[in-house]
């Protein structure tokens, strides 16, 4: 009833919410995947997204097709592994950053570990910033992290806009410094929120440091200050902070999947995770 190909670009276009990134990233002409949506709606007898000349959003119906799409796919990459007997091997070194400490990304890698148990996995959890270093020095084979709006590289797993985040009780007196809540150096949303509050010529001071995620939640709901963090990753008993407060715009912030440069015996297995990570993408923000 469903074809994979069209639950496939349904996927890429719920991730990215724009046909023309999905175009991209899929190889395709925005045409097609023009088409692809149109049949899937059109056999599902639902809208599943609604879009005009600026946005595109998925409909409640566009929602719970993302699970059904994700188990389709699913079991239809582990028959066509089954038959075709692939077997990967090798080791293979992958980073992901702390933004996905408290997401679902433990179910990809263990999808990823049940079906193909001979791959020697290594995760490596950081600071994006720091990941970006190590993949750049050869220690790494795949990363999964931020990456500033100007930087070309890497693929597109979903847009998202950095946000102020605090304790509900929170309140800032504006004629003190900003209380930051930051990740250390070379964090990206550290860099960017400094930025922002410079651009304003508001004045900031660092109330909570620490290479941890869970420890900057922690300082967060103590009341320490404020963090910017991703809007669709905002952590439970954190919220944003209102508009009222006069805190900077932060921007837009990308996720992507990043291959490291030199070609190894880890490869298949790199570009099958980057392949499961694209897949169920959307686990990795909407809870």
């Amino acid at each position: 009833m469903y074809d994979p190909s069209q639950l496939r670009t349904f996927l890429t276009v719920a991730q990215t919410l724009s046909f023309t990134q999905a175009a991209r990233r899929l190889g395709l002409r925005q045409s097609t995947v023009s088409q692809h949506v149109r049949r899937l709606e059109e056999a599902a007898g639902r809208q599943l997204f609604t879009r005009d000349t600026h946005s595109v959003e998925l409909t409640e119906d566009g929602e719970a097709m993302l699970g059904f799409a994700r188990r389709i796919l699913d079991v239809h990459e582990q028959a066509s592994a089954f038959f075709t007997g692939t077997r990967l091997r090798g080791r293979l070194r992958f980073g992901a950053s702390e933004d996905f400490v408290l997401t679902r990304l433990p179910e990809i890698l263990e999808r990823f570990r049940h079906d193909h148990p001979e791959v020697d996995l290594e995760l490596t959890v950081e600071l994006s910033g720091t990941l970006h270093e190590q993949l750049a020095a050869g220690k790494l084979d795949l990363v999964l992290a931020k990456r500033r709006p100007e930087d070309p590289r890497g693929e597109l797993v979903w847009h998202d806009r950095l946000v102020w985040i605090g304790a509900e009780r929170l309140r800032l007196d504006p004629d003190r410094p900003v209380p930051l809540i930051v990740y250390p150096p070379p964090g990206i949303t550290r860099a960017l929120a400094l930025e922002a509050l410079e651009r304003q010529g508001r004045e900031w001071r660092i109330a909570c440091t620490s290479g941890s995620l869970n420890g900057l939640i922690a300082a967060a709901r103590a009341g320490l200050g404020v963090m910017a963090h991703s809007r669709g990753l905002i952590p439970p008993g954190l919220v944003r902070v209102p508009d009222r407060f006069g805190l900077p715009e932060l921007g837009r912030v990308d996720f992507v999947l990043i291959h490291g440069h030199r070609r190894t015996t880890s490869q298949g297995a790199a570009d099958a995770l980057a392949a499961a990570v694209l897949t169920g993408g959307d686990r990795l923000h909407r809870g």
